[in-house]
């Protein structure tokens, strides 16, 4: 019988060693896998005896999360891992949703253990002084999940209600207005001096403190590594620090030897003038307000006997519409809105689009909607709907081939000079027809070219073929992107064309079983330094080369 996995979520804090609980590295060092986002693997790495460390990039959090389940599934413990604590902006959902479209639950399913971590919110406040010590919140200014228009809603809310609030993936290299808009709906609420603390990389060697203000925070650099507080309507400076008062009125007087309120006196309505009234239930307004402003003097009603406040509630009840009417409950209910993902393109060969299909295209994105062209010859589309059928057949009927958008395999052919070379057309609608759209551990251009010319680059694809002298030549693991891009390495030369298809699916079935969730072919192929009978060759540069991470 096979034995049960465990999936640990590990929530490691900022990611200084003084800062990881016991807990978290007890689990840690448990583990057989350990899966997480290569910047958070690096940091945590020196901790762990695991047998494989798995890093995926930035975005790739469903893939962690599928693979941390197909681990544990096969019997073994696992560790996700996310900075700060896994339950905020981090691993634990995702890890659960996956279960949960398994069929996962707790008395029979593999164990999840969730290992709370130290949060961006409470970490970066320690180095600001005490800038938290009121009510706040945390909002994400990423929209890579979330609509922006809802994270517009929740920014404006927050500053109506005077919250200090801590702004997680404020700014990244693509995403740079979020911070921009989330400034000007602040200044809407908020004075310009109120105080702001940036902070980056909080423990850790980089770690860099900016106290500022709200008006001048754009003048400093922020990241995706960098958390944003901005104190409330009371948040003050002092020799550096942000601090922000535990209310709005003094319940106590500051330097006084003797308090002019005792302990048990504190919890009297008199000394909370603005708290819910112990009789009534009510809070008096006015104390919502920022200004202070002198308490009006209120007419003291009788106090009603249960007989009249149960007549009273009876004929509210049976007033129906009248003003004096019981109101509806005002319940919050935000929409998931389904946005639904799609490549077209005019075909495999054919580069042409018609006006029928340009319509058709303007007509289903509508105003809502977004296109994007890509170096992949298509057009991804993003439309909000809930009936993707109905959108899919629309497109078929004006002739798109259509693909899903991801981690899948996409055929790339050229043009063959406008069909004048058209003997290898029906093998690049083969390998379409057996390949397209197949999910494997990430993205796989197949590139494929009708001549030795080469023109459409098929050589700087992950798979190239390259059609010469009614033959193919096949070439493997293509670096295509960034300053140590390079050509891929040139394995089989003269393949006779009925080869072609058995030889392309055997190379991407040994990829897609066993490569790490998204390892490109490129690095899979460095990895294991072979791939079916042929061996690894470095193409890259010989000179070596400063990383340019994204931001620089």
């Amino acid at each position: 019988m096979l034995q049960k996995g465990k999936i640990f979520v590990v929530g490691f804090g900022p990611g200084d060693y003084e800062h990881i609980t016991k807990r978290a590295i007890d689990a840690l060092q448990q583990s057989e896998f350990i899966i997480g986002y290569k910047t958070y693997v690096e940091l945590i790495e020196h901790l762990v005896t695991a047998k494989s460390i798995i890093s995926t990039g930035m975005t790739e959090e469903v893939s962690r999360a599928q693979e941390a389940v197909k681990q544990a599934e096969a019997g073994k413990i696992v560790s996700v891992i996310s900075s700060g604590d896994a339950g905020v902006y981090g691993m634990a959902g995702l890890v659960y949703e996956v279960l949960i479209e398994l069929g996962w639950t707790e008395k029979e399913g593999i164990e999840v253990e969730i290992v709370p971590g130290i949060s961006a919110i409470n970490s970066c406040a320690s180095l600001l002084g005490a800038p938290i010590m009121h009510d706040s919140c945390t909002i994400s200014l990423s929209d890579h999940l979330t609509p922006w228009k809802l994270i517009e809603k929740r920014i404006e809310a927050a500053a109506m209600a005077d919250f200090v609030i801590a702004f997680y993936n404020p700014k990244s290299g693509r995403r740079t207005r979020q911070i921009v808009e989330a400034q000007r709906i602040l200044l809407e609420y908020r004075s310009p001096d109120t105080p702001v603390g940036l902070v980056k990389s909080a423990y850790r060697d980089r770690q860099n403190i900016v106290i500022t203000t709200l008006a001048e925070i754009l003048d400093h650099d922020i990241g995706m590594l960098t958390t944003v507080i901005v104190g409330n309507s009371t948040t003050f400076f002092y020799d550096n620090k942000m601090i922000t008062p535990r209310g709005y009125q003094r319940k106590y007087t500051l330097g006084e030897e003797k308090q002019a309120l005792r302990p048990h006196q504190r919890l009297k309505k008199e000394a909370e003038p603005w708290a819910m009234d112990q009789e009534t239930g009510e809070a008096p307004s006015g104390y919502e307000r920022i200004e202070r402003k002198p308490k009006e003097k209120s007419i003291q009603q009788p106090k009603k006997s249960s007989l009249e406040m149960a007549q009273l509630a009876v004929s509210l009840l049976t007033k129906g519409s009248s003003s004096t009417a019981v109101q509806e409950k005002k319940i919050v209910q935000q929409a998931i809105e389904s946005i639904f993902e799609v490549a077209v393109s005019p075909g495999v060969a054919n580069k042409f689009f018609t006006p029928e299909q340009m319509r058709t295209l303007a007509d289903i994105v509508g105003e809502e909607g977004t296109m994007e062209y890509t170096p992949e010859h298509q057009i991804h589309l993003k439309i909000p709907t809930t009936d993707p059928t109905a959108i899919t057949d629309k497109l078929q009927s004006v002739g798109f081939l259509i693909a899903p958008i991801g981690d899948v395999a996409n055929i790339k052919a050229c043009d063959f000079c406008y069909g004048e070379k058209a003997d290898s057309i029906p093998y690049a609608e083969a390998l379409q027809e057996k390949f397209g759209g197949m999910n494997l551990p990430k993205q796989l251009n197949i590139g494929f070219n009708g001549c030795g010319m080469a023109c459409y680059r098929a050589v700087f694809d992950d798979i190239g073929i390259v059609y010469r002298k009614n033959k193919f030549d096949i070439f493997l693991g293509a670096k295509p992107v960034g300053r140590t891009a390079h050509a891929a390495q040139p394995v089989v030369e003269g393949l006779e064309p009925e080869q072609l298809l058995p030889l392309i699916t055997d190379i991407i079935n040994e990829y897609k079983q066993n490569a790490h969730p998204n390892e490109r072919l490129f690095k899979y192929f460095k990895r294991v330094k072979k791939i079916l009978n042929f061996e690894y060759q470095e193409m890259g540069s010989k000179i070596k080369i400063e990383p340019a991470p994204c931001g620089d």
